[in-house]
């Protein structure tokens, strides 16, 4: 039986001279296009784009919430399925005989400081504390938030967050890209992923769409992760120096970075990020992603040394096996909104006629929060003939608005998340491929799924396990719990150091959080570029530093647009927004990727039958 070759006639036309010399002028026009009209339309009608954003991102999750559940537990589960199958899971990307580019050290902390470096330490203590207030178990009525009981579910979700399906999301661009580029010397962007799917299509204007839509989700999730990590670098700085003209401070609230010191420490660290990318991927990223991890080291010794190490690890095991147990319903189980009319049918006959006045409150997925009990707060805040009714009616009431809080409880943290993680794929996966080429894919699956998620779980819980300790302890007396969420790092700190020492950590992490930072920002203006050349590894100063201006300016004018004590929240709706369309492409790399590793493996079936015929 005869198979065909592969499809690998990638052609990307790029320009022979000029300013847009080596790129596509397509993908470069629009995908500019789309960004600056983004940049205008924040900056000239701020209010409503601020208000535009925010409208269309809850009318998309009504939609779409079960669609971004469903498919990252997909994500997971074909990867897995992938490692474990002898043949396909031994595959090199390369050439026969193909040694890796970096060592295994360099290759981690690339790897850690691109994926989720920033994401750590802004959530390292914000996330457990969070989700120690709130997650689905206390927004069911089953446990009541920072308490002890709480603590298993808090670690459940946060390692849902930041473990193996944070890390899947990444691997699916990355091992797809990677798989293309080096065992069938096809260009490394994102069209290529397609080609058993839609092969010569690519050649034209639907690769262009495809590529155009990785560079959107690239700065949109680019964008989002220095947002928050600038807004803890100012925090910090705000601890060193007392400046309070960085902050936005309000009577009976903690302090939280405002608009100015946003914008101050944003032209601080793209200017920096700027002239990281300029070197190059060999020398700025390499040699900034070792500092990282050893300064990472450092504080998590620190956290070991002074913090609740013991209840940290106790934490980690217990919370480890809770993790596994509920893996799958973790992955699959997906809320969709409810509506008035489903609530009304479901409450008891006696509170029908007030559905109306109740459903807000009984579908509030915010009413547990921080210790209350969900069910009181609902109901201290009903009136009139609502609050006559008795405790068995509301009760029943407020359980039939399960459905409503959990999906406002999912689609406010998880599918946030999930949508972080996609719109930030492209970047990571393509910056995971440009420096894996060597490993086996069984290798770059575990490498980059099993291994960094065991490290964010340790993180997570040795850093967000002290900060609980020492509320539940009452040593911190609810001030880490008060303290705003890219402040809680250093509250913590603050708890458990002496003065001296504390300095000396303060100024660490302000130092790890700009280079972390810069890696991610120098990192995504060159596989932007990556993607604008056709796949090309060497690509020209002028359009890195081009790509670093429109990232800043895409930064800026939504953190200008949004409101003063949400000044993320723009940034937030526009990149779960933009990753809805390139998460449908990432469906369409798995099937691809399947469609290819079959083909590939009968094709060596084939020709091992050529070579050997049968007597």
């Amino acid at each position: 039986m005869s198979i065909k070759p592969p499809f690998t006639d990638v052609d990307i036309k790029t320009q022979d001279g000029g300013f847009y010399k080596d790129n596509s002028l397509p993908i470069a026009l629009i995908s500019k296009s789309i960004m600056v009209g983004l940049v205008l339309w924040a900056l000239v009608f701020p209010a409503n784009a601020n208000g535009t954003l925010g409208s269309l991102n809850s009318q998309l999750l009504e939609v779409f919430n079960q669609f971004y559940i469903i498919i990252v537990g997909c994500f997971v589960f074909f990867l897995l399925a992938v490692a474990l199958m002898p043949k396909t899971g031994a595959r090199v990307m390369g050439p026969p005989g193909e040694k890796p580019e970096f060592s295994n050290f360099s290759w981690f902390s690339m790897m850690f400081g691109a994926g989720l470096g920033v994401g750590l330490m802004v959530f390292a203590t914000a996330e457990p504390l969070s989700l120690w207030g709130s997650n689905p178990v206390v927004v069911a009525g089953e446990v009541t938030g920072n308490t002890e009981e709480a603590i298993q579910s808090a670690y459940r979700y946060t390692f849902a967050h930041y473990g193996f399906h944070a890390w899947a999301i990444y691997v699916v661009t990355g091992l797809s890209l990677a798989y293309y580029a080096y065992t069938r010397n096809m260009p490394l962007t994102i069209r290529s992923a397609l080609t058993p799917l839609f092969g010569s299509a690519l050649n034209g204007f639907l690769g262009h769409v495809v590529d155009v839509l990785g560079v959107v989700a690239t700065i949109l999730g680019v964008s989002v992760t220095i947002g928050y990590g600038v807004s803890q670098f100012i925090d910090g700085v705000y601890a060193i120096t007392g400046m309070d003209w960085m902050m936005n401070i309000v009577e009976g609230e903690a302090p939280a970075p405002g608009k100015v010191g946003l914008i101050a420490g944003l032209l601080m660290i793209m200017g920096m990020s700027i002239i990281s990318a300029v070197s190059g991927v060999g020398r700025g990223v390499k040699y900034l992603s070792n500092l990282n991890l050893v300064l990472s080291v450092i504080l998590l010794l620190t956290f070991v040394i002074f913090g609740s190490f013991t209840f940290a690890m106790s934490t980690y095991g217990s919370a480890f096996v809770d993790y596994i147990i509920n893996f799958f319903s973790i992955s699959f189980s997906a809320w969709g909104p409810q509506s008035e009319a489903d609530f009304a049918a479901a409450i008891p006959e006696a509170a029908q006629p007030l559905a109306g006045e109740l459903f807000a409150g009984a579908t509030n997925a915010w009413s547990a929060w921080g210790g209350s009990v969900g069910f009181d707060v609902f109901k201290s805040g009903l009136e009139g003939a609502a609050a006559e009714l008795d405790d068995a009616t509301l009760a029943a009431v407020y359980e039939a608005g399960n459905q409503g809080r959990q999906f406002g409880w999912q689609a406010g943290w998880t599918t946030f998340y999930w949508a972080w993680w996609i719109a930030f794929s492209p970047f990571v996966g393509l910056f995971l491929a440009r420096i894996s080429k060597g490993r086996t894919v069984r290798e770059f699956i575990i490498g980059c799924v099993i291994a960094p998620a065991l490290v964010c779980f340790a993180w997570m819980t040795i850093l967000g396990g002290t900060a609980i300790d020492l509320e539940m302890s009452g040593a911190a007396e609810g001030a880490i719990v008060g303290a705003s969420n890219t402040a809680k790092l250093f509250v913590t700190l603050g708890q458990m150091l002496e003065p001296g020492l504390l300095s000396a950590l303060t100024i660490m992490c302000v130092v790890l959080i700009m280079t972390f930072l810069v890696t991610s920002a120098d990192s995504g203006i060159l596989v932007m570029n990556t993607i604008m050349s056709g796949g090309s590894q060497e690509t020209g100063i002028k359009h890195r530093i081009i790509w670093g201006l429109i990232l800043t300016a895409v930064i800026g004018t939504l953190i200008i647009a949004a409101g003063e004590n949400n000044p993320m929240d723009a940034l937030r709706n526009a990149m779960i927004i933009g990753a809805l369309p390139f998460t449908m492409v990432m469906g369409l790399m798995c099937v691809a990727l399947a469609k290819a590793l079959y083909r590939d493996g009968l094709r060596e079936k084939h020709g091992a039958a050529e070579a050997n015929p049968a007597e």
